[in-house]
């Protein structure tokens, strides 16, 4: 009764009584850089926020129907949540949202919406690890050398790890020993999409992924791996890897790689991509993409509302040479 009574309140402060939804799901994205305020009337002695362009805001409630004000979240300004006009942006009522692709995981009853999507350029990544077998069997005509290759999806924050781990799972997988780990169970057409795409599976990478992060991905392994696998598809049928594809042997800018994300998925979704480099001589190598993904998966993710929900990130490596197969 005290949360409703404290509810009432808040509207009514704000001059707009009587909201038809107390508790929303979704995101606001901005689409001007108006004003958000404490109260609709204005007066209050608040300093107003300015929104984002393209920024997705976490949606709380409107005021009335039809609306002619939002309530939204917006990090780091107190108090953080704040009215803004309903013609400021747009309303997405769950941002990536689609069906459930199976059971989820018993040691999380909700799937994560704050997630990491790690791609990685695998001839870069197989320089100096000549002795793991997907790198010796890698070729100029298998498909990782002009694409990218899935390393996982990580759901935040970086603590969030390893749940509902048996005894000792999570000293086996800190061993180079993976395939001690317990295989994540999936059916035969996902375990081969995954063995294509990740060449990572001869190393076992598949069962680290899963112990390490999948297992808090509210997804059971089938279910995780499929909406990863979907990501990844839908990098590899963009403008970013067919940049990655004509420049090998050349070198790339972060800038260029994040003009790309934004040619293929929107304004702004560059500035959720950080880039990672290593030396391997007198060349630096683009290793791989980390991409900041907002709100639920599904089997066919919206991949640029996902990017718009997310927070922006620094570039991190300025660029470097988009290696060829084979060792260098």
């Amino acid at each position: 009764m005290k949360w409703v009574l404290a509810l009432a309140a808040m509207f009514a402060a704000s001059g707009q009584a009587g909201a038809q939804q107390a508790s929303g799901e979704g995101y606001f994205i901005a689409k001007r850089a108006c004003e958000a305020t404490q109260s609709i009337r204005g007066g209050d002695g608040v300093q107003p926020a300015t929104l984002t362009v393209d920024r997705a805001y976490r949606f709380v409630a409107e005021n009335k129907q039809p609306a002619s004000h939002y309530l939204i979240e917006i990090p780091d300004v107190s108090p953080n949540r704040r009215w803004v006009e309903r013609d400021c942006g747009e309303r997405v009522a769950s941002v990536g949202a689609a069906a459930s692709t199976g059971a989820k995981s018993s040691s999380d009853s909700t799937v994560s919406t704050r997630n990491i999507l790690a791609i990685s350029w695998q001839p870069a990544f197989c320089e100096g690890q000549s002795n793991k077998p997907e790198c010796r069997s890698q070729t100029a005509d298998r498909a990782d050398a002009s694409r990218f290759s899935l390393h996982g999806l990580w759901p935040q924050p970086r603590s969030k790890q390893y749940c509902g781990a048996a005894a000792g799972l999570k000293d086996k997988d800190k061993s180079p020993a993976w395939q001690s780990l317990p295989a994540p169970e999936l059916s035969a057409e996902t375990r081969r999409r995954l063995e294509a795409a990740m060449p990572g599976t001869q190393s076992f990478l598949d069962r680290h992924e899963w112990a390490r992060h999948g297992t808090c991905y509210g997804r059971n392994a089938d279910g995780y791996f499929t909406e990863t696998l979907a990501l990844l598809d839908a990098v590899n049928a963009s403008p970013v890897a067919k940049l990655f594809a004509d420049r090998v042997g050349k070198d790339v800018t972060a800038e260029e790689i994040r003009g790309a994300f934004d040619q293929a998925f929107g304004n702004g979704a560059g500035e959720r991509v950080r880039i990672a480099c290593r030396n391997d001589g007198d060349r630096r190598l683009v290793t791989e993409l980390t991409i900041g993904l907002g709100g639920e998966v599904g089997a066919t993710p919206d991949l640029p509302a996902l990017l718009r929900a997310a927070r922006p990130t620094k570039a991190g490596c300025p660029g470097g040479v988009v290696d060829a197969a084979g060792l260098q």
